[in-house]
């Protein structure tokens, strides 16, 4: 049977969720709410549901709703996630959260803690990692074919130059650590899902001359080295717009193991894979070039878009087959991982740089009839 299914804040993000949850067979989409009243009209009317301008009329005149998309704004384009979040937990409804979870840490943590209280779903849009590219590589690390980490780099962020540069942004941007919390728990969940958790982190972050000239409070570029609990190094640069990423496009991962070394370009499009154990026509090691020839995967998907509907089936399979929660993938735990990474980078950006040991994730606490 269809998960019913309601989605809180109708921009740009809230419709497109709606739009996966309409087109999901997995899926009944019976509600939409937004407190600017236009537009939850108008996504009422586009996908033919019913529109509400209050959380709790909407659950209290539709108390069949499972489970909720939260894909409200504000601040740092996290800080009104945790009310309609937290009222929704409450209300007994499994949550989908977009990203960052919140904009501040401790109701990050509040909001993890008050899921696992309540016995419900907490999920996070994480959505960079589900793509054809991220699961062949994951299948490849699996299959022994990567190794132990050596290193890591992400880049990831958008393609600008300082002509682009037209202002601040609203008054929601304007924070000097907008683009590190709204953005960067994109890469960072990514090198989690293929490196493990992080044990330590430090951080530079600064802002080009032009935005500097605007009196632009936000730190536009991040610099991020981290070391991994498992071993290996990574290093994440991120910027808005203030620069064009030349190697692998707007969005790029390259991992280096002691046995093969891949990367992903454009996040959808391509992954690309080194083998040093490869011998050449005379029978000698490839490695013994200059250069290693890649084996390619083009997957012929251009759009970022794409991810959305994946990411989205993923949550819908996992509530539909009941899977245990603490095995949801992207949930409530691996977000707030990426938000407490990205107050590490905070602390020790504000501390000149200083290496941090980001705060200990919450205790995993399986049910009792899964026993491993």
């Amino acid at each position: 049977m269809a998960i019913k299914v309601a989605v809180i804040g109708m921009g740009g993000i809230g419709n497109t969720h709606a739009t996966c949850y309409k087109e999901n067979p997995l899926a009944e989409l019976i509600a939409v709410c937004d407190i600017n009243k236009q537009k939850a009209d108008d996504a009422a009317e586009k996908f033919g549901v019913k529109a509400f301008y209050s959380i709790k009329d909407m659950f209290e005149q539709c108390p069949e709703i499972e489970a909720v998309s939260v894909c409200t704004s504000g601040y740092d384009n996290g800080s009104m996630h945790f009310e309609p979040s937290m009222m929704a937990l409450d209300a007994g409804k499994h949550v989908l959260v977009e990203k960052p979870i919140c904009a501040d840490i401790d109701d990050a943590r509040e909001l993890v803690a008050f899921a696992a209280r309540k016995g419900l779903y907490l999920g996070n849009d994480l959505n960079h990692y589900f793509t054809d590219t991220a699961a062949r590589a994951k299948q490849m690390q699996n299959d022994g074919k990567i190794g132990q980490l050596v290193y890591c780099i992400c880049k990831s962020g958008f393609n600008g130059w300082e002509g682009d540069y037209h202002g601040k942004m609203s008054p929601r941007w304007q924070t000097p650590y907008s683009h590190l919390k709204a953005y960067c728990a994109h890469p960072f969940s990514v090198m989690r899902y293929f490196c493990g958790d992080i044990s330590g982190v430090q951080a530079f972050l600064d802002k080009p001359g032009v935005r500097a000239t605007a009196e632009d409070p936000m730190l536009s570029i991040n610099s991020i080295h981290v070391k991994f609990a498992n071993g290996g190094f990574g290093h994440l640069i991120s910027q808005r717009g203030d620069a064009a990423f030349g190697y692998g496009g707007w969005w790029s991962y390259e991992h280096a193991g002691t046995r093969g070394t891949f990367a992903i370009e454009n996040c959808t499009e391509k992954l690309l894979y080194w083998n040093p154990q490869q011998k050449d026509a005379s029978g000698r090691p490839t490695m013994m070039q200059a250069t290693l020839e890649p084996e390619v995967y083009d997957t012929g998907i251009k759009s970022f878009n794409a991810t959305f509907p994946v990411r989205i089936n993923a949550w819908l399979e996992d509530l539909t087959n009941k899977v245990p929660r603490e095995h949801i993938r992207a949930s409530g735990r691996d977000a707030l991982a990426t938000l407490e990474y990205t107050f590490a980078a905070i602390q020790s950006y504000e501390n000149g740089g200083e290496l941090v040991v980001p705060h200990k994730l919450p205790a995993l606490h399986g049910d009792t009839q899964f026993v491993y």
